[in-house]
């Protein structure tokens, strides 16, 4: 975008914010909108120096920033549309954060929220050094995550259409004589039915499956390449294929920022809820919270094991679970456990050992 990575000039007649001088520190807190950007500005006491919306464009964020006396620190909220303007920030040599708004608003509820109410919140969190922060994902790291997304686009496209057809042949009360449903066999008789909404819809799903090839090159492209070595790693795990790995690797990012296995297993929301009152302490669900993406994965995977390998110490923990609390409850605790086994594995940079949960590093459970 011809960023400039040197620090923001005043332009002529400019005047700082709140006719502070230049050199005095400010915290800036920025609710950034697609459209838009609300901004508050605080001075080192909290008092309020300046609210002001300016339009999201590069013109208006130079501006914006022109006017900041050099050291202030600005905080950006997390959402789809921050990346952009943080970039632009920390080009300009400020130091910036990146918000974390579940944890935000759960610190500084408010009744009245507006956008202003929001900016001035971040604003005064940084000052008192509260505001909780997110990771803020390297560009591989960015890439390897839209990378999947983009696949699971086209996977969910693709069974979506793979739907529609079945609700059209339910509909009907047509049934084809297929063991396996959308084989080559299958979708033959399918295209022998001359159906116009059941061709358009296997069109849509071989342009997806086209699709998805396509992406799958580039995931094998990325895990041979000299930065796939943790991918190469957890594909040592049976059940584990490129795009699972590919997943992990993208979700968790730097291993190095979870201080053990459990932080890992809560940043995938594969922990159970904590509910106190008194001297008692109840566990409910799941929590959910964090990366579902990492979680589903997590999941896919222990589908993927226990069809690899029906014997590993992984699989019979998954059966006795299962045995006594369902299949629900099997999937998630043994989730939870496969991935203190990744943990171990990017941690200590090393191959999967079978059944290497019952001892050494990687017995937590």
């Amino acid at each position: 975008m011809g960023r400039s990575s040197d620090p923001p000039k005043c332009r002529g007649n400019k005047k700082a914010i709140g006719g502070i001088s230049k050199r005095k520190k400010v915290y800036v807190g920025i609710d950034s909108h697609r459209d838009f950007l609300q901004v508050a500005i605080v001075d080192s006491k909290g008092k309020l120096l300046e609210e002001k919306r300016v339009e999201n464009t590069p013109e208006d964020m130079e501006e914006l920033l022109s006017m900041l006396p050099y050291g202030s620190r600005i905080a950006v909220e997390s959402s789809s549309i921050w990346r952009d303007a943080y970039g632009r920030i920390k080009d300009a040599g400020f130091d910036v954060v990146l918000s974390n708004p579940f944890k935000t608003k759960a610190i500084a509820y408010s009744k009245v929220k507006t956008d202003k109410v929001d900016a001035k919140i971040l604003a005064d969190l940084l000052r008192i050094g509260m505001l909780p922060l997110c990771f803020v994902p390297s560009e591989r790291t960015s890439y390897l995550r839209s990378l999947a997304r983009h696949r699971k686009h086209f996977v969910d496209t693709r069974t979506h259409h793979k739907h529609l057809i079945h609700s059209i042949l339910m509909m009907e009360g047509i049934r084809i004589d297929e063991a396996t449903a959308f084989s080559k066999r299958y979708i033959k008789k399918l295209r022998d039915m001359k159906n116009y909404r059941i061709d358009a819809y296997l069109d849509m799903i071989e342009a997806a499956t086209a699709r998805i090839k396509g992406i799958d090159g580039r995931i094998g492209d990325e895990i041979e390449g000299p930065d796939g070595e943790d991918m190469r790693r957890l594909l040592t795990i049976p059940g584990v294929g490129p795009y699972t790995a590919l997943v992990a690797v993208a979700e968790i990012a730097d291993i190095g920022r979870f201080p053990d296995s459990h932080r890992l297993c809560a940043y995938a929301g594969i922990v159970p809820s904590v509910h106190s009152s008194g001297d008692t302490t109840y566990l409910g669900r799941i929590t959910k919270r964090g990366s579902a993406h990492l979680r589903r994965a997590a999941i896919a995977c222990v589908q993927g094991h226990r069809k690899a390998q029906p014997d590993s110490d992984l699989s019979r923990f998954y059966d006795r679970i299962q045995e006594k609390g369902g299949t629900s409850k099997a999937m998630v605790a043994t989730a939870a456990k496969l991935l203190r086994i990744i943990y171990w594995i990017l941690k200590e940079k090393r191959d999967y050992i079978p059944d290497m949960g019952r001892g050494g590093s990687g017995q937590e459970g």
